[in-house]
């Protein structure tokens, strides 16, 4: 018999900012992978290119508007996806947001703002997915499998951005109770930690010189990281290749962290 683990034919993916970046890098891996994918975002525009791109894949596509910085909005998503497409069996809570500033000029309502995002919506939308995952799994059909998008910003000094690695450090330690919680259900929880990669949030840091040398030349491997960098990942944690993998945190960052 063939070893296919990573096909994802009949599995149903969720990933939150899937509409450019590390999410729609995701989400074209999954698509290829064979998962039917439900994308999340926020601009009209990006959602409908996204939408373009992954249908032009293959499988069924589904992509909504959705503030994920909105409880009620997260509960309606979630609903509406399981009653689309029937179930969930991926979900990566990838959406994020950061404004950096110097720490003794940040204000409170921008702190508000990058907790709501990076913070209270990993904990929605992992909430609603956990209770369809749980009803399942209570139901004779165990299995699922959760991701968040951290940052090695959360293990990293970073300046300027507290505010976001207080957030990406916070959901490390959310995925680790998530894991130990909801192993009897055959559900595992990881933590991605993206490090330099090309996206909209850093498209600033993309085009500066003194950036590229000053930072990207230590990257061991010499270059940015691509969204599709993170194609791999996300097909092998929705697979049962990783059936008992749970509770970690892997780093994507070309060798930067270590060197």
């Amino acid at each position: 018999m063939a070893f296919t683990p990573f096909d994802l034919t009949g599995k149903v993916a969720l990933v939150t900012g899937a509409n450019g970046g590390i999410g729609l890098g995701m989400a074209e891996g999954l698509a290829q992978a064979g998962a039917d994918v439900v994308v999340w975002g926020q601009n009209p525009e990006k959602n409908a290119a996204a939408e373009a791109r992954l249908k032009a894949i293959g499988g069924k596509v589904m992509v909504r508007q959705v503030n994920v910085g909105d409880e009620q909005a997260v509960v309606d998503g979630v609903a509406e996806a399981l009653q689309e497409m029937g179930r969930l069996d991926f979900v990566v809570a990838n959406a994020g947001v950061g404004k950096g500033a110097p720490f003794t000029e940040q204000t409170t309502e921008n702190w508000r703002r990058v907790t709501t995002v990076n913070l209270d919506a990993v904990f929605w939308t992992f909430r609603e997915a956990a209770k369809h995952m749980v009803e399942r799994a209570e139901a004779g059909d165990p299995g699922g499998s959760l991701l968040v998008t951290s940052s090695t910003s959360a293990i990293h000094g970073a300046p300027r951005n507290q505010a976001y690695a207080s957030t990406k450090a916070a959901v490390q330690a959310m995925i680790r109770g998530l894991a130990v919680e909801f192993a009897r259900y055959g559900i595992r929880a990881n933590a991605v930690l993206p490090g330099w990669i090309r996206s909209d949030m850093t498209a600033g840091a993309q085009g500066n010189d003194k950036f590229n040398e000053k930072v990207i030349s230590r990257v061991p491997m010499r270059r940015w990281g691509e969204p599709e960098d993170f194609a791999g990942l996300a097909v092998y944690l929705a697979s049962d290749a990783s059936r008992f993998h749970t509770g970690d945190s892997l780093v994507i960052d070309g060798g930067y962290t270590i060197f």
